[in-house]
């Protein structure tokens, strides 16, 4: 298991992180998983045991429930992990039991503490951007919650990557404390992240969570093209997510991630996950698991080595295409490309040389 930094900070997270979103299964969650006490238990005891450092969960996952998982289960482990977890979504009828006011999160972060038996909360996120509140009253309100010894840091999740700019220009003005990390959704068939968000967090020096690594099971291997998804399965239940634009483009996806794990002899899913853990400015990736043997399955796959001819054809088949003002750089021959995002442009010009090629 590697460790990585996360952000700015000098904190050190595992490349994979132990995710909890199918602990509890309920109140509108029953279809992610039923992880209960004990087999949460053997699921952190199984991650502690190869390496992984950092349990993520929300207040949202099964409306509380996935946090009081984690607080039973945790156990003697509390100050063996990160942990973290997320505020903002409601949490009740009331006008103030969502958001990311001063009033709202103060409440969401006694109520995570009493829930995980802690007290403290190692990395706590904001989970979606708040339109209403001002940055300035967010920040200020998280600062408060450092100094007083309820949080050691505070990152983002779901953000576009202005939002971030528009938190982080807010804290450097006011000389708050700035967030650390953000938490977003990026795959090898979801590769909208590196457009702004991942060139954003390389530059900003912001650390990269990522969430549904794996498509939220859309890469695991349980989906393929002409075989009818098992029922069993989240994206065989009914479970709304990930949205998928080009189910064809899915498929090429998990063609060619099955194709690279036969010549391994891997999983899609480990596949996937050692692709992702390479990609630029990642941190770390959450997996969250039903059963045991998946828990093990994915933790397998930081053993797994991809040659750079693997990664290319796995990078090759799921870019997406250029866009403005991308593109524009391209086609008026634009020098002074940034750092930040040159390891994504250099992909995107490939697209148009190769375009190039075939029209002469």
């Amino acid at each position: 298991m590697q460790y990585r930094k996360l952000g700015h900070s000098g904190l050190m997270v595992s490349e994979i992180a132990l995710g909890t979103l199918t602990f509890a299964g309920k109140a509108g969650f029953e279809k992610t998983g039923n992880v209960g006490v004990a087999q949460a238990r053997r699921f952190i005891d199984i991650a502690l045991d190869r390496g992984v450092n950092i349990i993520d969960t929300a207040d949202l996952y099964s409306s509380g429930g996935a946090e009081e998982v984690v607080g039973e289960a945790l156990g003697e482990n509390r100050n063996r992990v990160v942990l973290a977890t997320k505020a903002r979504s409601p949490m009740g009828e009331g006008p103030n039991d969502s958001g990311a006011s001063r009033f709202h999160l103060i409440k969401a972060c006694e109520d995570s503490l009493r829930r995980l038996k802690t007290d403290h909360i190692d990395l706590y996120q904001i989970h979606n951007w708040d339109g209403i509140t001002p940055a300035e009253e967010t920040l200020r309100a998280l600062e408060e919650l450092v100094k007083s010894g309820k949080i050691r840091y505070f990152g983002t999740s779901n953000y576009t990557a202005w939002q971030m700019m528009k938190t982080l220009g807010t804290a450097e003005v006011n000389k708050l404390i700035r967030p650390i990390s953000q938490q977003i959704y990026y795959t090898p068939e979801s590769r909208e992240a590196e457009f702004e968000l991942l060139p954003m967090a390389l530059d900003q020096d912001i650390g990269t969570l990522v969430w549904g690594p794996m498509g939220e099971g859309l890469l695991t291997g349980t989906v393929r093209r002409g075989v009818k998804t098992p029922e069993t399965s989240r994206q065989g239940n009914g479970w709304p997510e990930p949205y998928v634009h080009d189910m064809e483009h899915a498929y090429n996806v998990i063609d060619v991630l099955a194709e690279v794990g036969k010549e391994l002899n891997a999983s899609v899913a480990q596949v996937c996950l050692a692709w992702l853990s390479s990609r630029p400015g990642i941190t770390s990736l959450i997996v969250g698991n039903r059963t045991e043997e998946h828990l093990r399955e994915n933790l397998a796959a930081v053993e797994l080595s991809l040659s750079d001819e693997q990664r290319r054809r796995i990078e090759q088949t799921t870019r997406p295409a250029p866009r403005y003002p991308y593109w524009h750089r391209f086609t008026s021959g634009m020098d002074r490309l940034d750092p930040a995002e040159k390891p994504f442009l250099d992909e995107y010009q490939q697209t148009l040389d190769a375009r190039k090629d075939l029209e002469r």
